[in-house]
């Protein structure tokens, strides 16, 4: 009876040894778990060599930018007078220009006379009449070329000229005659005709540089031209 209450007081200390384990085991705090990582980032996926690259988009047809139109080169424009006398010193001629507009008369002082009208731009003469035209080439020094009267053509090469030389014109009515007038000056000399009633004769010298002329007693104004 005596080892059976020994082994009973056995039971009972190992019984109680283990609920004094498991207390202390109970009253143990466990360490805190370790804060968890932010998850990385994942890089972008690399683009390979068979990636094309997007293409550029094309404008839209209306906003194409359309290069200006080239400007339209400027005529070469000229103030100046020519005068002299033809190659073969029949006649003389004057080519009065004012910004292109040209006028010319030539004339032989005695029966033969012509006026034409046109222009002088860009180095070329182009001028008509009722009897015939001048054409030519000039710069701002000489002016040549052909003036055709009639079935009769002269030649001209000729130096620009100033005032007074130069040519002049009038027109007038004198005593119920019309009067009709060309002059060309150049040095002081003069090749003018005058009509009088279609009536042709050599002009009377003009006074220079008024520029005027006495026809059957009454005075008339000559206007130069250019």
């Amino acid at each position: 009876m005596k080892h059976v209450g020994t082994i009973v007081m056995l039971v009972v200390g190992l019984a109680a040894g283990a609920g004094l384990f498991f207390a202390n085991d109970a009253l143990t705090v466990a360490p805190k778990p370790a804060a968890a990582r932010a998850p990385a980032v994942a890089a972008p996926p690399a683009v390979t060599a068979t990636t094309a690259a997007p293409s550029p988009t094309p404008p839209p047809a209306d906003r194409a930018v359309t290069p200006p139109p080239a400007k339209a080169q400027a005529q070469e424009k000229v103030t100046v007078t020519w005068a002299g006398s033809t190659r073969d010193g029949r006649s003389s001629i004057a080519i009065a220009v004012k910004d292109g507009v040209a006028i010319a008369y030539l004339c032989d002082g005695n029966r033969v006379e012509a006026w034409f009208q046109g222009t002088a731009v860009d180095g070329r003469l182009a001028l008509t009449g009722e009897k015939g035209r001048v054409s030519g080439s000039f710069d701002t020094k000489r002016a040549k070329g052909t003036a055709t009267v009639g079935r009769d053509s002269f030649s001209f090469d000729v130096a620009a000229v100033r005032k007074p030389s130069g040519l002049y014109r009038a027109t007038a009515e004198v005593r119920n005659a019309k009067v009709r007038g060309g002059w060309i000056v150049v040095d002081g000399r003069q090749v003018g005709i005058l009509e009088v009633d279609g009536e042709a004769r050599p002009a009377p010298p003009l006074e220079l540089p008024a520029g005027a002329v006495t026809v059957e007693g009454q005075r008339v104004e000559a206007t130069p031209l250019g």
